[in-house]
């Protein structure tokens, strides 16, 4: 047991210095919902965000104020009202509203000069009104128009952290109250930032809050990792309610910026301490990704990836599910094995080994126990199946001692060890008593 803590422990180091490699220099932008910022949890996370930073990673915030904007308001005794979740106040409110937005991203530049990181509000948003729409006067409610990209890579270039109020002004300088959540889709759409993350309380995607269908993947703890467009728009499809109703308008926003080149949006649970650097620095994260291309998928081994591989089927081997293999054994078969990569880590592997009488062994599957619920497995026996299809083969047998039952839910049936190809035969021995599973194709 204490070696497999080892083991999971190094897994983990490597992610780390795999992800710092991968995104150094990389530009994310960060939504803060006032939640969060309200918080015990707030200083933990701007810690995080500051480590984030001297990491080597470009860092944009964009906070939420909308209870601060309301309590301003409320003390200042103006009534406002809201239309599909914008709010809608007369002229007179603008000097409040930019109070309270400038209150919150003060409170977010101080917490980050206590972890020594320099941070700078601007202006850098050009805003218009809103206007009249189906008869309603949004009055100080803004629309972004552009936003000064050369002056904020400026600042990231020279290494401070620009943060954002939800405040736009028109070309003569007049204020518009803007939404944050669209402002920070709009930030990472100009950047071309590589992540987008919408920390929001208690904003968790899992199986006991929404639908989630069979062809998608949950976690362990019955979480939902990760979703591609295809997979996003049939969620929201299948769980648009009014008690989910926050967590689908964050999910449309993720698709929308992966839509238009973000290379990957994230729902974060701000009541989760370490939130941020998990999603950034692990495989599964600790949220939900949206993304369009490059997670994860199946190709074939390269000599690169045995050491991984190895490590994979590690504890398969000690719990003698697999038989022991070696560098050289893996390398003398390397086109027989396929890997499931994830974010540029092995998390799977398998093997289709063909003899000559039209019949192929699937071997050495083995998924990483923290990947084990999102249905790799079967996409690994699957693909290679296919495989077997296109080299006109008979059937597909497999032998096992411990995993009969799942092979016998992907449709293998027992067979006799006298059906397997002589070879393979003269290697079976009745000490380890592996049992055959066919396929016919």
């Amino acid at each position: 047991m204490q070696q497999n803590s080892r083991i999971k422990k190094a897994q983990q180091i490597r992610d780390v210095i795999r992800y710092l490699k991968q995104f150094n220099n990389a530009t994310i932008v960060i939504y803060l919902d006032d939640e969060v910022i309200d918080s015990p949890l707030f200083s933990s996370h701007m810690r995080d965000i500051a480590l984030i930073h001297q990491a080597g990673l470009r860092v944009v915030i964009v906070p939420g104020a909308r209870k601060r904007i309301d309590q301003i308001l409320s003390d200042s005794k103006i009534s406002w009202t809201y239309q599909h979740g914008i709010r809608i106040t007369n002229q007179d409110a603008i000097p409040q509203i930019k109070m309270a937005a400038f209150d919150v991203s003060n409170i977010v530049m101080t917490s980050l000069a206590a972890n020594h990181i320099t941070a700078t509000i601007g202006n850098w948003v050009r805003a218009r009104a809103k206007g009249v729409i189906d008869g309603i006067d949004f009055g100080t409610a803004g629309e972004i128009d552009k936003l000064q990209i050369d002056a904020i890579n400026n600042i990231l270039d020279n290494g401070f952290i620009p943060i954002f109020p939800c405040i736009g002004w028109s070309s003569v300088g007049k204020p518009y109250n803007i939404s944050s959540v669209n402002l920070a889709k709009q930030i990472a759409v100009n950047l071309k930032a590589d992540k987008l993350f919408f920390v929001m309380k208690n904003a968790e995607i899992n199986k006991e809050n929404f639908i989630i269908t069979d062809d998608i993947g949950i976690s362990e703890d019955g979480d939902v990792p990760a979703l591609n467009l295809s997979e996003l728009y049939k969620f929201i499809a299948k769980n648009e309610s009014k008690e989910n109703e926050k967590i689908i308008s964050l999910l449309r926003y993720a698709g929308e910026a992966c839509q238009q080149g973000v290379s990957r949006a994230h729902i974060l649970n701000g009541s989760i301490d370490g939130a941020l650097p998990c999603e950034i620095f692990s495989g599964l994260g600790s949220g939900t990704m949206i993304y369009s291309q490059n997670y994860g998928g199946i190709r074939p081994m390269s000599h690169q990836d045995i050491p991984a591989v190895l490590s994979v089927m590690n504890p398969f081997i000690q719990q003698k599910i697999l038989l022991p293999r070696t560098d050289s054994q893996l390398a003398e078969k390397l086109n027989d094995y396929v890997v499931y990569e994830i974010d540029g880590g092995v998390r799977a592997c398998a093997a289709l080994h063909i003899y000559d009488d039209f019949q192929a062994e699937i071997a050495g599957v083995a998924v990483d126990e923290a990947f084990s619920n999102l249905g790799i497995g079967p996409k690994l026996i699957q693909y290679l199946l296919e495989k077997a299809k296109t080299q006109k083969l008979s059937s597909v047998f497999i032998l096992t001692t411990q995993t009969s039952d799942w092979f016998e839910q992907l449709g293998f049936v027992a067979d006799s060890i006298e059906s397997l190809p002589s070879s393979r035969r003269a290697i079976w021995t009745p000490e380890r008593n592996s049992k055959v599973f066919r396929l016919k194709l």
